[in-house]
Order: structure tokens, then C-alpha cells, then sequence
């Protein structure tokens, strides 16, 4: 993969010489990308204006039949014409194009086993963060973290008739397409008719607030032969829908950017303009009873000032019952220094255990070349985790010297319901030779100051309050 990225990303500076900038660059190649695949698996597209419409022209009939391929797909009924919604021409240069158009067509991408749009996205978008140009900021959940978390939640949809999966955050639809691909690999594609239906078209659902991400996560969806849509929209500063859901898997984005106001919400109880904590507060609106959620946090989130409100009200109303902390570096090259966990919870009965997985003292730092994310990272957590998705297989503490800990809700009482326990120490930060890189502990820093500056403009939310 990461010699096509590195062909799609050279071919990204040429195209620069013609005014195409890097963001519709990416968006014109997810085009022709998705009408090659398209092809490759048999879906249909209108034949007038598939794949090989396309690659049997040149010139100006080319570029004028792109034109006209866009203009009749974004007209076209359902999902198609939603992937598709203002698809406009930006290569106007018929050589380009073609060039382009070849590149596409010399690869076999449906049989890479990778989600080839995601990773073809992704890696062009590290290639742009790691040169300081515009796409940087953006960044993805690693698939080895989010094929350990549907292992361990098991989001079956045929457990029930109405059972319905969410992302709040979605991006690329990383975690419906692995809950999907979960599916079929657990039921061996032996489905019913009446069932698989069903659950192509109602059971995974997103919702993002970027549309380059959404448009990919429909078109990935899209393929896998389930046709639903993603919402384009804010998911906690928008009014809440009321729409319930069985089972919520999702990475909301880190960062305080834009975050300088509470959401004006009646379903939150905490007034807070921490993004994270009000992305808490949305899942408890939007589970069902006995609904269960898989969340991925950063480190501050479970101490910052509001948190142990927010959490004392999630804990009255769901158990959170495991809290998996991440080895650092998981979400390198996008944010290297930022200390992330994943919660575990489910909606209905107070939390009485919680029980913290340390996968990170004493385990080294993830890197993109030496030391990269794989599934053996969380091997010894799915075997704690246990086989029940809700949490509630039969567990064993393994004391002051092991990473596995319960933690009863007296002691999280005591804690104010701050929840960043450690016990494990840390023998790597004593030995100079394994301290984190410079760019580490200054990101590292950046985040914890981001906190503090969270909390100053609470105070002086509060403060301007009280003055009026």
C-alpha cells in the first residue's frame, strides 16, 4: 500500500502545476477510485458512466465525458447520488486525467486485503501532515485497536430484529465497515435473505462533520454492498434527534479546537465546552436500554475539571465496567504524543466494578516503522476482557504487579470519579535510554496545557455569569 501512496502522492505535486490544489486532488481520486472498484466487484453503475466509460477515452472526449459522468451520478436516486452530491470536475488537463485513469487502472484494489479508499485517504493524508501542508490535523483510528474492540464487543445484529449500530464521529467509517466485515466473517456469510437485507440497509449508521470523510464512508459502505447513509452534520452542538441505538463504536476527535462554548442542550445534565464530555453526554442520549458503547478517550478526559461530574451521572446511569488503557504512540504519525484508553460501558444498571487494563507501562512506544500497532498489542486485554461483550464474564484481579485491576465504585466514590488510576510503575520513565522523543513529551504537554486552558475558559464562563 504504501508504494501506491507514494505514487498517488507524487502524482499529487504535478498536478499541483495545474492548479489543483491537495484537497480536491484527494477528492477526484476517491471518484475514480470508487467507479474502479465498483467495477471490480460487480456493483452497479450506470453503464453510460462507469469505470470503463471512462478509460477508453482521451483527450478532450475524456475530460468532457468526466464532466458529464459527475453531473449524471449526482443526479442519480439514493445512496449513488448521495456519494456523489456536488461532485464537480477539477482535472481539466486531459493528459493529467488520463494519467491518472491509468495509474487508477493498473491495480487489482479489491483484492488488497486492506480497506483500499480509507488507506490510500489516510496515507496521503499523513504524507501532507508530516510536510506541514493543509490536511494535517486529521487523524484516524488504527485498524489493529478497532478490530480488538469489535472482537471484544461482538456487535451481532442478528441477535435481534430492530439491532442497530451508530459512529457519532465517523471519519471514514472505519468501525461500521470492521463491525460489518465482523459479521460475515463470524456467520461465514450464512445469512437469511429477510436478515442480510435488513441489515444492509438498516443497521449501520454514522454521522460526521467533515464531508470528504463521510462521502468515503458512504462509498466504503457503499461496496461492501450496505447502502446507508451517513449524516453530514455536528453531532453535539446540533439539537439530538432522538434516534436510540444498540451499540455505539466510536473515536470522537481529540483536540479543543472550536470548542470554546457549551452546546445549549436539554438532554446534558453538565454544561461543559470539553468536546470528549459532551460526546459522554450524547451517547447516554443515544443508547437504548442495555445498549453498550466502546469509546475512545484521551488521557486528560478522565481527570479534567467537569470530568467527575460527567462521569458520576454516566456511572448512576450505566456500568462502566473496563476502561483499556493504550500504549503510547497508538494513533502515530497523526497526534505521537497523545495517552488515549478506550471505555467500555453499558446503559441500565449503575457501575458497581470498573475494571482498568494497563496496556502501557512497561510496554515500549508504538512507531510507524520499528515498532508499529498490531493485533499482539491487545492480545492479554481480550483475554481479561473476557467472552461476554457486556463485560460481565468472570474476571480475576491481578494485584499490584499485574495490569489487570477492579476498582469498586467506593474507591472511584473517593476519587471524585476521576478515573486516570495507575498502580503499575513505570520502569521505562527511569531509564534515559527509553525516554520519549522530544516531539513526544512536547505533544504530550501541548494536550495537558489544552486541559488546563479548557478548565480557565470555564471559570471564566462562570465568572461572565455571574457578572451579568
Amino acid at each position: 500500500m504504501s508504494d501506491i501512496v507514494n505514487k498517488l502522492w507524487g502524482f499529487c505535486h504535478t498536478l499541483r502545476h495545474d492548479g489543483v490544489d491537495y484537497g480536491d486532488y484527494i477528492e477526484q481520486l476517491t471518484y475514480l477510485l470508487f467507479l474502479k472498484m465498483a467495477d471490480e466487484r460487480g456493483v452497479e453503475v450506470p453503464k453510460k458512466y462507469n469505470w470503463n466509460s471512462l478509460k477508453e477515452l482521451s483527450g478532450t472526449d475524456l475530460t468532457d465525458h468526466y464532466q458529464e459522468v459527475l453531473r449524471r451520478l449526482r443526479e442519480e436516486k439514493g445512496i449513488l447520488g448521495k456519494i456523489f452530491t456536488q461532485a464537480m470536475p477539477r482535472i481539466n488537463n486531459p493528459v493529467n486525467l488520463k494519467r491518472l485513469i491509468n495509474m487508477i487502472d493498473e491495480e487489482d484494489w479489491s483484492s488488497m486485503d486492506v480497506d483500499v479508499k480509507g488507506e490510500a485517504f489516510e496515507g496521503l493524508l499523513e504524507r501532507s501532515a508530516s510536510e506541514g501542508k493543509k490536511g494535517a490535523g486529521q487523524y484516524f483510528t488504527p485498524r489493529p485497536l478497532i478490530q480488538s474492540i469489535i472482537r471484544v464487543m461482538q456487535p451481532d445484529p442478528r441477535t435481534k430484529s430492530d439491532f442497530t449500530i451508530f459512529d457519532p464521529s465517523c471519519g471514514t467509517g472505519g468501525f461500521l465497515i470492521a463491525a460489518y466485515e465482523w459479521l460475515l466473517k463470524e456467520s461465514k456469510g450464512a445469512i437469511d435473505r429477510d436478515a442480510i437485507k435488513r441489515i444492509k440497509t438498516k443497521t449501520y449508521y454514522g454521522q460526521e462533520l467533515v464531508p470528504r470523510p463521510a462521502r468515503l464512508a458512504m462509498m466504503n459502505l457503499f461496496l461492501h454492498g450496505v447502502t446507508t447513509e451517513i449524516k453530514i452534520g455536528d453531532t453535539i452542538y446540533e439539537p439530538f434527534d432522538g434516534k436510540k441505538y444498540d451499540c455505539i463504536l466510536t473515536n470522537p476527535p481529540f483536540g479543543t479546537k472550536g470548542a470554546n462554548q457549551a452546546p445549549e442542550r436539554e438532554d446534558f445534565t453538565i454544561s461543559t465546552s470539553n468536546k470528549q464530555l459532551n460526546f459522554i453526554q450524547h451517547y447516554l442520549s443515544a443508547l437504548k436500554p442495555g445498549g453498550r458503547a466502546a469509546v475512545v478517550l484521551p488521557d486528560n478526559v478522565l481527570f479534567e475539571d467537569k470530568a467527575g461530574e460527567v462521569f458520576k451521572i454516566l456511572m448512576q446511569d450505566c456500568n462502566l465496567h473496563t476502561i483499556l488503557r493504550l500504549p503510547r504512540g497508538t494513533f502515530t504519525p497523526y497526534a505521537q504524543g497523545v495517552k488515549a484508553n478506550v471505555i467500555f460501558l453499558q446503559k441500565g444498571l449503575p457501575t458497581e466494578n470498573v475494571w482498568i487494563f494497563d496496556g502501557r507501562s512497561n510496554v515500549e512506544g508504538v512507531t510507524k516503522k520499528d515498532r508499529p500497532l498490531t493485533d499482539k498489542h491487545f492480545e492479554e486485554f481480550e483475554k481479561c476482557y473476557g467472552k461476554d461483550p457486556n463485560g460481565q464474564s468472570k474476571r480475576k484481579d491481578l494485584g499490584e504487579e499485574g495490569r489487570f485491576r477492579k476498582f469498586h465504585i467506593k474507591e472511584v466514590e473517593q476519587r471524585d470519579y476521576k478515573l486516570d488510576i495507575n498502580w503499575l510503575k513505570d520502569e521505562s520513565l527511569d531509564d534515559a535510554d527509553s525516554l520519549l522523543e522530544p516531539q513526544v513529551l512536547a505533544t504530550e504537554a501541548i494536550t495537558e496545557l489544552e486541559a488546563v486552558v479548557d478548565d480557565l475558559r470555564e471559570v471564566l464562563a462562570l465568572m461572565e455569569s455571574d457578572g451579568e
